[in-house]
């Protein structure tokens, strides 16, 4: 960032350059002497002279001076223009005025100086006697006459890119103070050990490839995600040595955090160990479990708690992997209180003893209490947190809701995970959010049967 920010400015001023119009410059120099006929004392001479020069040298940039200038050459620009243009110094303890004048021509620049020196050594005669009366003690001479310079001397491109380079770098510098400290949200494992003793379980790193092949069987054995969810399954199995999970609830936040394609992915590993694994898609208000596997949404959760379905048939198989899926049905217009109803707490457990892993994909916990209401019936909960993108905040709240209800965090997942953080977490693999409505070609499934 802070190159960019380097090479930005650099550019900027070499199109400054080249946009600016060029100007060129010309010296020439006057000595100032005094007349010491009638002075005894070449100390006090000296001094006065170079008193003269220091005063001389302000007179130089006067519109009166300008203005004469501009009748003899018949220049169109203004006296104050001219004096804008015309700059004069003291060569240090001499009396020696250096006359520089610039313009956009080269020869024109000499043209100016020439005339300015020649009339500015008048101009000091007739301020010295007035009214051409008497002889005047300063004597101007010209000891250098204007000079022809073909070189610019600006704008200077090398000298403007140095300065927009060290500009660039301590604005970068300022930018990146500045994010750091303003930037909010999750982008290393210490972020997520400030708001919760839970550790990091896995990070899941972003894969553009997702939407072609949003499933672990649509990849090889050896393939980064499907690592990556192998971590995460093995963690699961030390969560809790002396009760294992058997009931696990994956939930975000806030949406898009990338929970749907966590749970399950998670669900097909461990159904790919060969243990019978079940997942609920409880997201009544934005189900996709379904339609990630290829399956039918239309028939599950909401069909069986109703009585249209026996909850048997309802279940459907996802063949690829050997994962059950109970998808989530009709949708409700009462999501919450489906779901912490009697009856729906009386199915998960039936289902958790029929199962020996249950994963249920729940709503964000910020939005609505759907989740709150889900973890209580499950053994523990993990938060899927989207990398740079989900902040602190949001997490902190989430945790504080499962707290309220006396629920349990197993642990957290950050997605989403960009190739340039590697170190910010113990272990990094590549993953993205699944596609919504879209479920993979080489995935197919169908119901359960009794």
């Amino acid at each position: 960032m802070v190159s960019l920010v380097g090479v930005s400015l650099a550019v900027a001023s070499l199109l400054n350059f080249v946009l600016l119009t060029p100007k060129y410059e010309s010296d020439s120099t006057v000595f100032l002497s005094v007349d010491v006929r009638d002075t005894t004392d070449a100390y006090a001479t000296l001094l006065f002279a170079s008193n003269r020069a220091e005063s001389y040298a302000k007179v130089i940039k006067s519109t009166e001076l300008a203005a004469e200038v501009i009748d003899e050459l018949n220049l169109k620009i203004t006296p104050e223009d001219l004096s804008s243009r015309t700059n004069a110094e003291v060569v240090e303890s001499t009396s020696l005025i250096k006359i520089s004048v610039k313009d956009e021509n080269a020869r024109d620049a000499q043209q100016i100086a020439d005339v300015m020196t020649d009339r500015f050594t008048k101009y000091i005669g007739k301020i010295e006697a007035p009214g051409g009366e008497g002889s005047s003690p300063i004597v101007a001479r010209v000891t250098d006459k204007a000079s022809y310079n073909p070189s610019q001397v600006s704008p200077n491109i090398l000298l403007n890119m140095i300065v927009a380079f060290l500009l660039g770098i301590l604005l970068g510098v300022a930018l990146a103070l500045a994010r750091e400290i303003l930037d909010r949200t999750i982008r290393t494992a210490d972020h997520v050990a400030d708001i919760t003793p839970a550790p990091v379980l896995a990070s899941i790193g972003f894969d553009g490839d997702i939407k072609s092949a949003p499933l672990l069987t649509d990849l090889g054995g050896f393939a980064a995600r499907t690592e990556a969810f192998r971590l995460l399954r093995t963690n699961l199995q030390f969560i809790d040595l002396d009760h294992r999970p058997r009931c696990l609830v994956i939930t975000s936040a806030v949406p898009g955090e990338g929970k749907t394609m966590t749970s399950t992915n998670l669900a097909v590993a461990l159904a790919q160990t060969g243990r019978n694994t079940l997942i609920i898609d409880a997201d009544l208000r934005r189900p996709r479990v379904a339609s990630t596997l290829g399956l039918d949404p239309a028939i599950g959760l909401t069909t069986a708690l109703v009585g249209k379905t026996e909850i048997h048939d309802a279940i459907q198989v996802h063949e690829p992997s050997g994962l059950h899926v109970l998808a989530s049905g009709a949708k409700p217009p009462n999501p919450t209180e489906i779901l912490q109803s009697r009856i729906t707490q009386d199915l998960v457990e039936r289902l958790r003893a029929s199962y020996d892993i249950v994963i249920i994909d729940a709503p964000p916990l910020l939005p609505v209490a759907d989740a709150s209401v889900l973890a209580k019936l499950a053994d523990g909960v993990i938060i899927v947190v989207r990398h740079a993108k989900t902040t602190r905040d949001q997490v902190t709240e989430a945790v504080n809701r499962l707290n309220q209800v006396g629920a349990r965090l197993y642990g957290v997942v950050v997605n989403m995970v960009a190739r340039r953080a590697v170190g910010s977490y113990y272990y990094y693999y590549y993953e993205e959010t699944a596609p919504s409505g879209r479920g993979s070609n080489s995935s197919s499934g169908g119901r359960r049967r009794a």
